[in-house]
């Protein structure tokens, strides 16, 4: 509840913020509502003309603009400095990169659904060669600490699995409006079980490099760890980036947890615009995925699950004074024993900067 009322407050200051205050007057919105990012992300494996596996994502998150403290910021409410003083030790990663004196912080509130289906449409039983059902729907809250090459991320997400999570109403919807037919074995999902992820992820963005006249290039490294019921791994990768006036960002993400790579007020272009394509590459070695080792505390269907799997992306970005659109397609590997092929899902992101 707290942080739905966090996400209203949020979005409150950001309508004050998006409105021109009269010269006379000050803002009365904080300054680090005024200086936030709205990410609104959406990923579909209709973008690939399939309908199975990990076949729907949404996810809205704001990131604050700078914070004073990272503990102690008397503009954040008295909660959420309760909750930094509790979740600090788990956050105090010591970078040696980043320098105290020289780092922004700001703060990330996510709210998300994610759907995973098997292939067959029809079947009404469980299919014991084919992954289960499973709705994911959650609340996260975490940090960026960034500088110019640097930033590290870290959130905690606390949700449900299992029909608390309204996988099969979200889908029947989309696929309503769409006016394709239904899955029909819904009855089959992963039981109720609330869902605890603890994700970190470091970036590092190289300097830009200069192809020819205006056209430069980059690369953004990426690795990190997720712990929790719903998926412990460790992943590393990277992201390369050519185009026209690269913004100092940390990248586009797909939904990858602690993947909000946003740095609020750092590449605002006014006029000017940038396009860029990009190509990223994501290896995580798996411990535990939910949605394929089934429930932690009650008997469910479960697959084989492959320990190593990979996703490649590839996409284009548009900036364009403060908004920011992209669109990647990524392509995933087997991630279970048996599964016929791999899988691809298309990823629209769009960002607007306060």
């Amino acid at each position: 509840m707290n942080c739905l009322l966090l996400c209203a407050g949020l979005i409150s200051a950001t309508v004050q913020a998006a409105e021109p205050a009269p010269e006379d007057s000050q803002s009365l919105a904080p300054e680090w509502a005024e200086n936030g990012t709205l990410n609104l992300y959406f990923e579909n494996d209709l973008f690939a003309e399939t309908d199975q596996n990990y076949t729907n994502g949404i996810r809205a998150s704001y990131v604050t603009g700078d914070l004073t403290s990272f503990l102690n910021d008397p503009e954040l409410p008295e909660w959420i400095r309760r909750y930094n003083t509790l979740i600090n030790p788990l956050l105090n990663w010591h970078n040696p990169n980043i320098n105290p004196q020289e780092t922004h912080r700001n703060l990330v509130v996510t709210f998300g659904q994610q759907i995973f289906t098997p292939s067959d449409i029809d079947r009404t039983t469980v299919d014991p060669d084919d992954r289960p059902y499973a709705g994911w729907l959650y609340l996260g809250l975490g940090y960026n600490q960034n500088n110019d090459r640097w930033m590290d991320s870290t959130q905690l997400n606390i949700g449900v699995i299992g029909p608390a999570a309204l996988g099969q109403e979200a889908q029947d919807f989309i696929h309503d409006l769409r006016g394709f037919e239904k899955f029909k074995g819904w009855d089959n999902q992963l039981d109720n079980e609330p869902g605890f992820q603890f994700v970190y992820e470091t970036k590092y963005r190289q300097d830009d490099y200069r192809l020819i006249d205006d056209l430069n290039y980059d690369v953004i490294y990426h690795s990190g760890f997720s712990l929790g019921n719903v998926a412990t791994y460790l992943n590393a990768g990277a992201e390369l980036r050519i185009g026209w006036n690269l913004p100092n960002d940390f990248g586009t993400s797909t939904l990858r947890p602690g993947g909000d790579n946003s740095a609020p007020g750092r590449y605002k272009l006014g006029t000017t615009t940038s396009v860029h394509t990009f190509f990223s590459a994501d290896a995580r070695l798996v411990a535990r995925d939910i949605f394929l080792d089934g429930n932690t505390f009650s008997s469910s269907h479960s697959v084989d699950k492959e320990y190593l799997v990979g996703d490649l992306a590839a996409g284009i970005a548009v900036l364009s004074g403060r908004w920011k659109i992209a669109y990647a397609q990524i392509f995933r590997t087997k991630e279970f024993k048996g599964q016929p092929s791999s899988h691809s899902y298309g990823s629209l992101s769009i960002t607007y900067n306060f």
